[in-house]
């Protein structure tokens, strides 16, 4: 990783737009908590009403998993996703602002023991979540309930929003490590750390497999497997959830059972089978906007090739 720069240092005008957005969430952060997520809505609705390819990603990806729902039970179901997108925006200015006493007193979490009871027998703990919406808001709490532990980002193809999404996720994290820094990973779990690590998207086919999602074959990184063989880790799932009277659960398992095994692919599975089950509880909350089936070997469909009848 090269060098980082504090973000005092991007003061060129290029950046202005970002920082005046940042600027205008912190003084949304401000407002009551149902106004804030009414924000997010609003933002959501004009996404949804201008996306146009991302509106039309999503509506594939719907149709794809859900294909018992009407076309109208999938639209619907789209809509509801960008109002998810546009309140996940005000949750990572409630992730970097908010105080912990707020957070703590509209999330219930549950399974915290989990996470302690694999710490104090000595073993790592990888915290294995996936891309919900409120992925970045959900930290917080966990922050304060658990001893310190590590988080995984992936860079930005701007330095400006790689630093602002890392510096973001430090308010929860002790360390930040970037997704394909791997022994750093494997260090801090043999340290009898957590790390916190969200395998679902796959940006290609190295260290991959092809394991169905709501039936659909995707592409899934079979590196938790690994992560836990190599860091005498446990991994324990973790799943946000937005409730409908605008609070959070956020809830850890019990550690996969059998995982590490000698088949990386079963082990894979386990953790695919936990998230579809947590994604039909809050199908609008997980993150649709993704090319969740591209990148799959030759033979396979390309599910993104027409979308055009979509938009």
């Amino acid at each position: 990783m090269s060098e980082r720069k504090p973000l005092s240092s991007y003061w060129q005008p290029k950046y202005w737009p970002i920082w005046i957005g940042m600027a205008l969430l912190r003084l949304v952060c401000l407002l009551p908590h149902r106004a804030v997520l009414a924000t997010g809505r609003v933002i959501g609705r004009i996404a949804h009403a201008t996306g146009g390819t991302r509106r039309a990603i999503v509506r594939r990806n719907i149709e794809l998993c859900f294909p018992e729902m009407t076309a109208e039970e999938r639209d619907a179901l789209a809509y509801e996703h960008f109002k998810a997108l546009g309140i996940s925006l005000m949750e990572l200015g409630l992730g970097r602002w908010a105080s912990t006493r707020h957070l703590q007193s509209i999330t219930q979490l549950n399974g915290v023991e989990h996470v302690q009871d694999a710490l104090a027998s000595g073993k790592g703990v990888i915290l294995l979540s996936a891309h919900f919406t409120t992925l970045e808001v959900m930290g917080r709490v966990l922050a304060a309930a658990v001893p310190p532990f590590d988080a995984v980002f992936r860079k930005n193809r701007s330095e400006f929003m790689t630093e602002l999404q890392r510096s973001g996720r430090e308010i929860s994290a002790a360390n930040t490590i970037e997704k394909r820094e791997i022994k750093k990973m494997i260090r801090s779990l043999r340290n009898n750390r957590a790390v916190w690590y969200a395998p679902d998207q796959s940006y290609n086919r190295k260290g991959a497999e092809v394991i169905t999602f709501f039936g659909v074959p995707s592409m899934h990184t079979t590196a938790t497997s690994t992560l836990a063989r190599l860091g005498n880790a446990v991994a324990i799932p973790f799943f946000p959830m937005r409730n409908a009277d605008g609070t959070y659960t956020n809830t850890l398992y019990p550690p996969l059972e059998d995982v590490p095994s000698k088949d990386v692919v079963a082990d894979t599975k386990k953790y695919v089978a936990l998230l579809e089950n947590h994604v039909r509880k809050c199908p609008e909350q997980y993150f649709w906007i993704h090319r969740k089936f591209k990148d799959l070997p030759d033979g396979y469909p390309d599910y993104y090739s027409d979308l055009d009848a979509l938009k």
